[in-house]
C-alpha cells in the first residue's frame, strides 16, 4: 500500500472539498482584512465615506462565499459514498477542488489590494469611486473563472 492509498478516496475527496472552502476562505479573510484596513482609515476622517468603503471592504469576500460553493458541491457528491471512493475518484474530486482553493485564495488578496486602492480613490475624489470597483471586478472575473473550472470539473466526475 503506498501513502496515496493509506489515505482513501474518501478522505482525499474530503481534503479537496475542506481545501476549497478553508483556501478561499483565508484569501477573502485577508483580502477584506487588507481593504478593511485602508476604509477603518477613511472613515475616521470622514466617516460619511463608510457605506462606499464598506462596499469596497467586502467585495473581496466573494471568493470564501464561491469556495464555500465548491465545498457543498464536492461534498454532496460524495455524500454517502465517501467509505466506497476509490483512490482514483477521491483524487478526482481533490483535483476539481483546487481551482478555486488556490485561485480564490490569491485572488482575494490580489482583490483586497485592489479594493485598499480603490478606498483611496474614494478618499479623494469620492465622484470617481466606481473606477475603482470596475477594477476590483476585473480580478473577481478570474475568481469567477475558478468556480466554473471548479464546478465543470466536479459535474464531470462520475460516482
Amino acid at each position: 500500500m503506498n501513502f496515496i492509498e493509506s489515505f482513501g478516496g474518501g478522505a482525499l475527496a474530503l481534503l479537496g472539498a475542506a481545501l476549497a472552502a478553508a483556501l478561499a476562505c483565508v484569501g477573502s479573510a485577508k483580502g477584506t482584512g487588507i481593504a478593511g484596513e485602508t476604509g477603518a482609515g477613511l472613515v475616521s476622517e470622514d466617516p460619511g465615506k463608510s457605506g462606499k468603503a464598506l462596499i469596497l471592504q467586502v467585495i473581496p469576500g466573494t471568493q470564501g462565499l464561491y469556495g464555500f460553493v465548491i465545498f457543498f458541491v464536492a461534498f454532496s457528491k460524495v455524500s454517502g459514498v465517501i467509505g466506497a471512493l476509490t483512490v482514483q475518484q477521491g483524487l478526482q474530486i481533490l483535483s476539481a477542488c483546487l481551482p478555486i482553493g488556490i485561485g480564490g485564495l490569491l485572488s482575494a488578496i490580489a482583490q483586497g489590494k485592489v479594493a485598499a486602492a480603490s478606498i483611496n480613490i474614494l478618499a479623494k475624489k469620492p465622484d470617481d469611486w466606481t473606477k475603482g470597483m470596475i477594477m476590483c471586478v476585473i480580478v473577481e472575473f478570474y475568481a469567477i473563472l475558478c468556480l466554473l473550472a471548479s464546478f465543470l470539473m466536479l459535474g464531470a466526475i462520475n460516482i
